[in-house]
């Protein structure tokens, strides 16, 4: 296991980043950045022992610093939707910035994936990113204190672990939004690549893609996951939920265990061999499958990153959760320590 730490360039405002490179015995590569705390790069080896990266994103700072899709990024205080931009806790109304339609989304244009963290290499397998959210930070109430740290594994595991405290009752959704393709970053859409999600429900959501606060089952559904399948199959079906969603980009209910992380979801890469489990104690999962990635965006290599071509596996509390009292609240009391974990765990697949 080795660590190594690079310069990454300067921001805008002229302070420098960093590059940190995690490799394993069996040459499996992670590189993170104490920008926006970055997933960059994965690289991992298919059936013939290649690596490739299966992750999308940029070479370069300059990139992240905009990074509208928040390719790799550690979104917070919330991750996902928040109705209206506002909502009230302890009986006060917070408003926060409009910038999907009313709604909130990410929590705004300076959510933490596009700000400068510290980073700590601790030992040989992990880096620390660490970042203070001051009281009414993007709206949201009390100074926060998070954390994230990555670990990869000799077994060819991620493990992303996070910590946050907070002075005073807050709203915190925190997640990492990287696109997955197991093709590799630069070999075009998921269509043909197959998914699988441990959920028997999934929240119904609106034509704006924030929840009604009705949960509805899969059975019967292109929504059902629960065994193995193309992730093209269905995707355009003309099923009311991808229909509003433009594909996969909605909430599945897990069946988790508050501390507990279990395995709830996966992705194979028939051809390549290269397969991936999800591993989480979040109550929910946002499958989203790049359905807004348009050819706009040049990532690594002067790639162009089209329409699905990438996946993301969003470990989180339910999207708009501050407004339906039957999901489970992502209300972080003063004081607490909040803790949540989730790994990517990647694997061979026999052929």
């Amino acid at each position: 296991m080795s660590i190594k730490k690079t310069d990454f360039g300067k921001t805008k405002d002229g302070k420098q980043a960093f590059l940190y490179t995690l490799t394993n015995s069996k040459g499996m590569v992670v590189k993170v950045s104490d920008f926006g705390a970055v997933l960059a790069e994965i690289h991992v080896p298919d059936r013939k022992g290649e690596l490739k990266d299966v992750v999308l994103g940029y070479d370069n700072l300059k990139q992240y610093e905009v990074n509208r899709p928040s390719f790799g990024g550690l979104v917070g205080r919330h991750a996902n939707r928040i109705a209206g931009a506002s909502f009230v806790l302890n009986g006060v109304t917070y408003n926060l910035e409009k910038n999907s339609g009313e709604n909130n989304l990410h929590s705004g244009s300076l959510g933490y994936q596009r700000r400068l963290w510290k980073g700590e290499e601790k030992g040989d397998s992990q880096v620390e990113f660490s970042l203070y959210s001051p009281d009414l930070d993007q709206g949201f109430p009390g100074n926060l204190e998070v954390k994230v740290m990555y670990t990869l594994t000799e077994e060819n595991a991620l493990r992303l672990s996070y910590y946050a405290v907070s002075d005073a009752d807050t709203v915190l959704n925190l997640t990492n939004h990287v696109y997955f393709n197991l093709a590799g970053h630069d070999s075009g859409d998921v269509l043909s690549q197959k998914v699988w999600i441990d959920s028997d429900y999934y929240t119904e959501t609106d034509e704006k893609s924030i929840p009604t606060g009705v949960i509805l089952p899969v059975e019967g559904t292109v929504m059902d996951f629960r065994e193995k399948k193309l992730i093209g199959e269905g995707i355009d079906s003309g099923e009311r939920a991808v229909v509003l969603g433009n594909g996969y980009d909605h909430n599945w209910v897990l069946k988790t265990e508050e501390g507990n992380v279990s395995l709830v979801a996966g992705m194979e890469d028939t051809e390549s061999g290269r397969g991936m489990k999800v591993y989480t104690d979040s109550p929910g999962l946002q499958f989203y499958t790049g359905n807004f990635l348009n050819g706009t965006e040049i990532g690594k290599g002067g790639v162009c990153y089209q329409r699905r071509s990438g996946a993301c596996f969003e470990t989180q509390y339910f999207p708009d959760s501050v407004h339906h009292k039957n999901f489970r609240q992502a209300v972080l009391k003063a004081g607490e320590i909040y803790r949540g974990e989730t790994v990517f765990a990647f694997y061979v697949v026999e052929s």
